[in-house]
């Protein structure tokens, strides 16, 4: 059992040279049809990324898509489910969708990319219900978008918020993206010395001759 005050060393020293970074978090999920509820029979496929920034309260919305049957309506992230990974719920960001994103009457691509960063300290970055849903003082609306932008965190963190894709010939959505913590890069680097080490700091075995 020795290896491991020296993991405990590792870990330090690792901290130590690690560069500095920014307070962030990213989530992401492949977007298809069958993660929706319920499944949706698609040729439409997906890639959707939700990175926070906490020091600046940001939150940058990155997704493409292509294949899709229908032609896209509307995009948002809803949230929070009673379930993680299933159900429906509202909408907790901007109405009636992403900005620059929705196509009245269905006449939107069925392939294609967006990518805008929102401002969370804001209440037009968020659906109004949502904010008023997490009121827990009525009255003093001073801090209900704060109130919001930790709910929509919790969702994200617990797997009950998804990004939503509409389309004209699936309305309730298409093709959704299970939104899902994404491991610091760092984390994944001390797993691996960890890993490392652990076989570094396992007795050996002589050969016999």
């Amino acid at each position: 059992m020795r290896f491991i005050p020296t993991l405990a060393a590792l870990a330090a020293a690792s901290a130590m040279l690690a560069p500095a970074t920014a307070h962030q978090q990213i989530w992401a999920a492949a977007m298809l049809g069958s993660s929706e509820t319920p499944s949706v029979s698609t040729t439409g496929q997906g890639q959707a990324t939700v990175t926070i920034d906490f020091d600046l309260m940001t939150m940058r919305v990155q997704f493409s898509f292509a294949d899709l049957i229908g032609t896209a309506t509307a995009a948002h992230i809803h949230c929070c489910t009673a379930t993680p990974g299933t159900g429906n719920i509202g909408v907790a960001t901007i109405t009636p969708s992403f900005p620059g994103f929705f196509f009245t009457g269905g006449t939107g691509p069925r392939s294609g990319s967006y990518d805008q960063v929102f401002d969370m300290a804001l209440a037009s970055s968020y659906n109004a219900a949502f904010i008023t849903a997490k009121d827990t003082t009525p009255g003093d609306a001073s801090d209900n978008v704060t109130l919001a932008f930790n709910a929509l965190v919790a969702g994200l963190d617990s797997g009950k918020a998804y990004l939503n894709l509409h389309t004209s010939s699936f309305p309730g959505g298409e093709i959704r993206a299970l939104l899902a913590p994404v491991p610091e890069p760092g984390t994944w680097a001390l797993m691996a010395g960890g890993l490392a080490l652990l076989g570094w700091g396992a007795p050996r075995r002589r050969r016999r001759g």
